[in-house]
This record gives C-alpha cells, sequence and structure tokens, in this order.
C-alpha cells in the first residue's frame, strides 16, 4: 500500500524540471512582451530615464514576484499543509526542504526591494540611474515623497522579514513569519495606477488582494511541485489540503482582479485598446487555471490517492508555465497606463478633499434605501463568513450530525448586519457624519457580535473541521491551539474583554484615533475589525456556549454588564455635553453640500451612545438572565437523577445532621 503510489510520482517528476525551469523566462518574456504591446517601453518625449531603466523594471518586477511567492507561498505550506515529521522517512525531508525554500527567497525579496526603490526613483523622475545628484534626490524621494516611503517602508519589513524566515524552526515561527510576510504587502496596495483612483479604497484593496492571491497560489504551486519527490506517502493529503487553499487564492484572485481591472479599463469598449488586449490575454490564462484546479479537484487528486500520480504532476509543471506568463502579463499591465485617467479631474469639493470620496448625496429616505458602497475587503469577508459558515452545516448534515436551525439563523442575519453597515448606507454616511458613525458602532460592538456569538462558531468549527493525524497544524489545530493558549484564555476573559471593550472605546474617540480612521483606510479597517472582535468577546463572556474563558457566576456577570452599561452611559453623555468637536480637523472642515451642523451632529452622536446603544445591553441582560434560568433548570434535574440513583443520601444527610443538632441542643 505504501510502494504503489511512489511510482507514478518517481516516473513523472523528472518531467516537472522542465517546466519548473522554463516558468522564469515564460514570465520575463511575458513581461517584455506585454509592455512592448502596451508600449510601456517607449522612450519618453520628456525626462527618459534610458533603455535600461525602461526595460529593467518588468524585469525586476518579475523577480520580485517570483520572491513573495517562493517566500509566502512556502510559508502557508509550512503553517498549514506540510507534516514536519520526526525523521526523514516521515515526510521524505519536504518541510525542512520547504523551510530552506523561504530561508533563501526570504533575502532575496528584501534585496529586490531595495533595488526597486532605485529603479522607481529612476522611472518616476526620469533620470538615469547614476547621474549628477542622484543620490540626494534618491534621499528626498524616499523621505518625502509618499510612493517613495511606500518603497522604503517596503524594504525594511522584507528585511525584518527575512531575519524570521532564517529563524523558523516550527509551525509557530512559520505562523509569525506568513503574517510578517502579509504585512509586506500592505505599503505595495498603495501604489500603483488602481491605488491612485479617486475611490482609492477599492483599488487598494484590489491590489491586496491580488497581490497576495497570485503569491500564495503561485508560490504554493511551485513548492508542491519541487517537493512532490520528497512527500512520499503523505502526497496525496498535501495535494488536497493545497487544492482547498488553492480555491481560496482563485476567488481572491479573480474578484480583486475584477475590480481593478473595472477601475483601469471602465467599459468594454476599452478591452480593444492595447492594454486591454494585454488584460484579456491574462484573464483567459486565469480561466485556463481555474479549469485545471477544478480538474485536480474533479479527477486528479483521487487518482493520486490511487497511486496513479502521473496526470497529477504533469498538469501541475503545466500550471507552474502558465503561472509564469500570468505573472509576466501583470507585471506589463501594473507598469502601463491604463485608458482611463486615474486621478480626478476638475475642482474637488472639502468633503472629497477629506474624505477621498464621492460626495454622498442628500441623505433622503429614498437615497438611504438605496446607498451603497464598494468595500471589497469587508464584502469578500461577509461573502466567506456565510459560505464557511453554510459549509460546515451541511458537512455535519451529510454525516448525520443536527445542529441548531436557530444558530444558523443568528449567523446569517450576523452577517447579513454586519455586510449592511460595511456595504450600505452606514458606510456611506458614517464616513462623513459623526452621528451616523456612532449608529453603525454600537452596531459593530453589541448587535454584530451578539447575533454571532449566539451562533456558537467555534463549536461549528470544532465539530466539522477534520482533525489531522500526521502532526500537521490545520484550522482546527491551529482554533484549538488558540482556544486554549495562555493568550486567548487571558483575552477572552470576560473581565479582560469588558475593561478593552470600554476602554478602548474611550481611547479611540478622545484621541487622534478618530481622525486616523476617518482619513485612512488601513485606520478604517482597523477600527472595524477591533471593535467587532472586542463585542465579540466581551459578549462572549457573558452568554457565550462556545469553549473558551472560565466564565464568573452569573451574578458576577449581571455586575460586568451593567457596570458596563453605566460606563457607556456617562460615554454618551460626556460627548452631548462637549462644546468641542472631535476630530476637528476632519468633520468641521468637511463642509457637507446639504449643510451640517458639524457640533449638533456630534451631540446626536452622544445621544445615540447613550440612548440606543443600552438597547443590545438590555438584550444581552435578557439573554443572561435566560441562560441562568437554564443553568439552574439543569442543576436541579441533574440533582434530581442523582438523587434517584442514590435514594436521596445528600438529603438523608442533611436531615440527620439537623437531628443531631436538635437532640444536641435538647441535652
Amino acid at each position: 500500500m505504501t510502494t504503489a503510489p511512489s511510482e507514478p510520482r518517481v516516473r513523472a517528476l523528472p518531467q516537472l524540471w522542465p517546466w519548473l525551469a522554463a516558468g522564469i523566462p515564460i514570465a520575463l518574456l511575458g513581461a517584455l512582451v506585454g509592455v512592448a504591446i502596451t508600449g510601456a517601453s517607449a522612450p519618453t518625449l520628456v525626462g527618459d530615464p534610458g533603455a535600461f531603466v525602461r526595460w529593467a523594471t518588468p524585469v525586476l518586477g518579475i523577480l520580485l514576484q517570483v520572491a513573495q511567492a517562493l517566500t509566502l507561498g512556502g510559508l502557508v505550506m509550512l503553517a498549514f499543509v506540510l507534516p514536519r515529521g520526526q525523521a526523514k522517512k516521515d515526510d521524505g525531508g519536504a518541510w525542512r526542504f520547504v523551510r530552506t525554500v523561504t530561508s533563501i527567497a526570504g533575502p532575496v525579496w528584501a534585496l529586490l526591494a531595495v533595488l526597486d526603490i532605485v529603479l522607481g526613483y529612476a522611472l518616476v523622475a526620469g533620470r538615469p540611474i547614476g547621474g549628477e545628484g542622484f543620490g540626494d534626490e534618491l534621499g528626498f524621494y524616499v523621505s518625502e515623497i509618499s510612493t517613495g516611503r511606500a518603497q522604503l517602508v517596503t524594504a525594511v519589513m522584507a528585511a525584518v522579514l527575512a531575519t524570521v524566515c532564517a529563524a523558523v524552526s516550527g509551525y509557530r515561527t512559520a505562523l509569525l513569519a506568513l503574517v510578517l510576510g502579509v504585512g509586506v504587502l500592505i505599503p505595495v496596495a498603495t501604489q500603483g495606477h488602481a491605488a491612485g483612483t479617486f475611490n482609492h479604497e477599492l483599488g487598494m484593496n484590489g491590489i491586496f488582494g491580488h497581490v497576495l492571491g497570485a503569491a500564495v497560489w503561485t508560490g504554493g504551486l511551485a513548492v508542491l511541485a519541487l517537493t512532490g519527490s520528497r512527500l512520499g506517502k503523505a502526497a496525496p493529503a498535501v495535494a488536497a489540503r493545497f487544492s482547498s487553499i488553492a480555491v481560496w487564492c482563485f476567488a481572491i484572485v479573480a474578484v480583486s482582479g475584477t475590480a481593478s481591472a473595472w477601475i483601469r479599463v471602465g467599459s468594454p469598449a476599452a478591452l480593444g485598446t492595447r492594454y486591454g488586449m494585454v488584460l484579456v490575454a491574462k484573464i483567459v490564462l486565469l480561466a485556463i487555471l481555474g479549469a485545471a484546479g477544478w480538474w485536480h479537484r474533479r479527477r486528479t487528486i483521487a487518482n493520486l490517492r490511487e497511486g496513479r500520480g502521473f496526470t497529477f504532476w504533469r498538469l501541475i509543471g503545466v500550471e507552474v508555465a502558465l503561472v509564469g506568463l500570468a505573472s509576466g502579463l501583470g507585471v506589463a499591465l501594473a507598469g502601463s497606463e491604463p485608458p482611463i485617467e486615474q486621478e480626478p479631474a476638475g475642482v474637488l469639493s472639502p468633503t472629497e478633499l477629506l474624505s477621498e470620496r464621492p460626495s454622498p448625496p442628500t441623505p433622503t429616505p429614498e437615497a438611504i434605501l438605496t446607498a451603497f458602497y464598494p468595500d471589497l475587503f469587508f464584502g469578500f469577508i461577509a461573502v466567506a463568513m456565510l459560505v464557511v459558515y453554510l459549509g460546515w452545516v451541511l458537512r455535519l448534515r451529510r454525516r448525520g450530525d443536527a445542529w441548531p436551525i436557530g444558530r444558523t439563523v443568528a449567523w446569517v442575519g450576523g452577517t447579513l448586519v454586519l455586510a449592511y453597515l460595511v456595504l450600505g448606507a452606514p458606510a456611506v454616511y458614517g464616513h462623513v457624519m459623526l452621528s451616523v458613525h456612532m449608529a453603525a458602532h454600537m452596531a459593530y460592538v453589541m448587535v454584530v457580535p451578539i447575533l454571532l456569538v449566539i451562533s456558537a462558531p467555534v463549536t461549528l468549527a470544532l465539530r466539522a473541521l477534520p482533525a489531522r493525524s500526521d502532526g500537521s497544524r490545520g484550522p482546527r489545530e491551529w482554533l484549538l491551539g488558540l482556544v486554549h493558549s495562555r493568550w486567548g484564555r487571558l483575552v477572552a476573559n470576560p473581565v479582560v474583554a469588558a475593561f478593552v471593550f470600554i476602554g478602548t472605546m474611550v481611547l479611540f474617540y478622545f484621541s487622534p484615533l478618530l481622525y486616523l480612521a476617518s482619513t485612512t483606510h488601513l485606520g478604517h479597517i482597523g477600527m472595524i475589525v477591533h471593535f467587532v472582535l472586542s463585542g465579540y468577546l466581551f459578549v462572549n463572556g457573558l452568554i457565550g456556549v462556545d469553549p473558551g474563558p472560565k466564565r464568573p457566576g452569573y451574578p458576577m456577570r449581571l455586575l460586568l454588564l451593567f457596570a458596563t452599561m453605566a460606563a457607556h452611559a456617562f460615554f454618551g453623555v460626556a460627548i452631548t455635553t462637549m462644546t468641542e468637536l472631535l476630530a476637528a480637523d476632519y468633520f468641521g472642515a468637511l463642509g457637507l453640500p446639504w449643510g451640517v451642523d458639524a457640533l449638533a451632529d456630534q451631540r446626536a452622536a452622544g445621544e445615540i451612545a447613550w440612548g440606543i446603544g443600552e438597547i443590545p445591553s438590555l438584550m444581552v441582560a435578557v439573554l443572561l438572565a435566560i441562560s441562568w434560568s437554564r443553568d439552574d433548570a439543569r442543576t436541579a434535574r441533574r440533582k434530581d437523577r442523582s438523587a434517584d440513583r442514590d435514594g436521596d443520601a445528600e438529603l438523608s444527610a442533611y436531615n440527620e445532621m439537623l437531628a443531631g443538632l436538635a437532640e444536641k441542643n435538647s441535652r
């Protein structure tokens, strides 16, 4: 049984090396042909940096993508897919080999990021490298120009990542390196054509998702091909695990690519331009790769389990080559001018300048009902939440296990509320009106968490996710480790959660954090993520049923809830009675076209926090009372069953004690 599957892999694997060796040249060819078609390689009339810079830039872009892909894809394989093994015979040395790959690819990424700064400035400034004053100008570029600062931050973060990659020794350090690697991509998302659009948030999300999804997908494919001969009997399981990751990567790349393409092209007619033709070629390649992935899940992975892996490994090699070509075309598109001008034209209003969004219409009932904001990041998260939870429920039902319908309804309701908050009127008007922002905040910290907590997602995940027996870390193992870790127990402790719940809310509104969240996209994302998580941890500590923190008794829980309600009320009163504006440089300078008194709007925000914000707390109090009553009923039934088994020995002992005391008193 153990030798049969290895024969086809041994025969097929030598055929992978030509494809792998050709992957980088194919990517380079695609990039060079792409820039030639779009005209990005042509000399400019003013400020031409020279042929070397024009042609070296796409080459460097390809090498950067290769280093990113091998680093991030390799770290994903280390943290989530490959078993470490205790001896070489356990996994053929695949985990250790991939660790070596990432320890090399990480430093290469850092080095190329430094070279990207030099070429990037030469291209932007139209200066040949090494000219008079080039060094001083480069220093000004990385210290004063936003694009240069982003490239410098990327290079510094990549250097830190390289150090961590060299120190990877287990699953936890691999996960830490992966988180840092994802962080390196964030400054990259602030660059490029789509990130410079009027609605830059959609462009930034699109670039980030596209780069991350493509890097993990392509890097994982390359690592899978490189380690095929080292996987041994673990090959079918490893291939199936990576296939699940590849499905999500394909979805991320497809959605983010569609958003970015629409921003750059704008209409189907623009697909007939040179830029559009290169884009169409990339779309076709993506469709072919998606079909190959579907074929893997339908056929070739099953054949691999049966020992017939020739087709699987051969198709992997072809995919690596096609991915290289698609990457080359992507680099060409990133360095070419799209058909649509990416900067807003005309004179911008104060609202548009400060919010970097179109000025919303007058908030009539019709406008509020139809308002929509295309937040790609949170929109994708909301869809993923629905797909994953409902998929787990269906998995339980297919194997004959039940799951309460009420919990499913609660999760769907909580996800839909979250989707409305990040995509509907609260997202459109909450960005420019503090009152709407506060109403959304109350929903983030209480309404959404209540619905998510009573749906018991951790319990469902632990029941639905498969447990691994080869020592590798899958989602279930990571979730269990988080729930039972000391850090997880600390932040989920009801007392700590209550302190974070109230303390961070006060800190956020009475510090520059409110201004930061209103004027930067990363601050906006961090605000929503933090408040939803802090609300979830607080509510879970009071009424949750999932495993996790050691919850205090019900009287202590009620005391925590009432203390939090009182602090919430004082917070609302404080905002209502303020005579100075919060984040005055933002909310006081927007100049909304329909005329809003910023101070009156702030008082309305305080009244919302004081009055409407207490309604969810009362809902938690009711749910807590119901849970308390049910717990008492369960305790009574347990005592009744114990009395039936032992003849009510506890009551008999109590009566004997009373009789003894009475006799002693009579004497």
